[in-house]
C-alpha cells in the first residue's frame, strides 16, 4: 500500500509537470478548441509522433521490410512494425490520458483501464484494416499509410475515450 502511495503521488507530480507546459502553449488556441481537445491533441500527438518513430525505425530497420516469420504466424513487416509501436504506446497514452487529458474523470481506474483497453483494442483493429487496404490493396507505401490512418483511428479513438473510457 505504501508504495502504491508513492507511486500516486509521484505520477500526479509528473501529471502536473505535464499539464502546466502543455497549458502554457493553450492560449493561442483557446478559440480553436476547448482545453482538454487541446491536451489531448498534445498528448496524443505526442504519443503519436513516438509510435510513428517506433513504426518506420522498425519496418525498415528491425524487420527490414521482411515478413516476420513466428512459427505458427508470418506477418508483412509494416504489420509487426504496427504492434510493436502499439505494445509500446499503448501504456504511455493511457498514463496521458487518465492523468493529464481526462484526470477530471470520475470513473474507477479499473474501469477506465478496460475501456480503454477495449477501445484501444477496436484502434488496433482499425489499423490494421486501414493498412491493409491502404498498402495491399491500393498499393501505397506503408509510411504514408500509416499517417492516414493516424489520422482516421485518432479522431475515433479521441470521441469514444471523452464520451466513453474517462467519461
Amino acid at each position: 500500500m505504501h508504495t502504491k502511495k508513492k507511486f500516486d503521488a509521484k505520477s500526479q507530480q509528473i501529471a502536473i509537470f505535464l499539464t502546466n507546459i502543455i497549458d502554457f502553449f493553450y492560449p493561442p488556441f483557446k478559440r480553436l478548441m476547448p482545453i482538454q481537445t487541446f491536451r489531448y491533441a498534445a498528448c496524443g500527438g505526442g504519443n503519436q509522433l513516438f509510435n510513428i518513430f517506433i513504426f518506420s525505425f522498425s519496418e525498415n530497420f528491425i524487420f527490414r521490410k521482411q515478413v516476420v516469420h513466428l512459427g505458427f504466424i508470418h506477418l508483412e513487416s509494416f504489420v509487426a512494425a504496427v504492434i510493436l509501436a502499439f505494445c509500446i504506446t499503448f501504456p504511455i497514452g493511457f498514463l496521458l490520458a487518465k492523468y493529464v487529458v481526462f484526470n477530471e474523470s470520475d470513473v474507477r481506474s479499473r474501469h477506465q483501464a478496460v475501456r480503454y483497453i477495449g477501445i484501444t483494442a477496436i484502434c488496433l483493429f482499425l489499423n490494421y484494416i486501414f493498412m491493409k487496404l491502404f498498402v495491399q490493396v491500393f498499393h501505397w507505401y506503408p509510411t504514408p499509410s500509416y499517417l492516414l490512418t493516424i489520422v482516421i483511428v485518432v479522431t475515433f479513438s479521441y470521441f469514444s475515450q471523452k464520451k466513453f473510457a474517462f467519461k
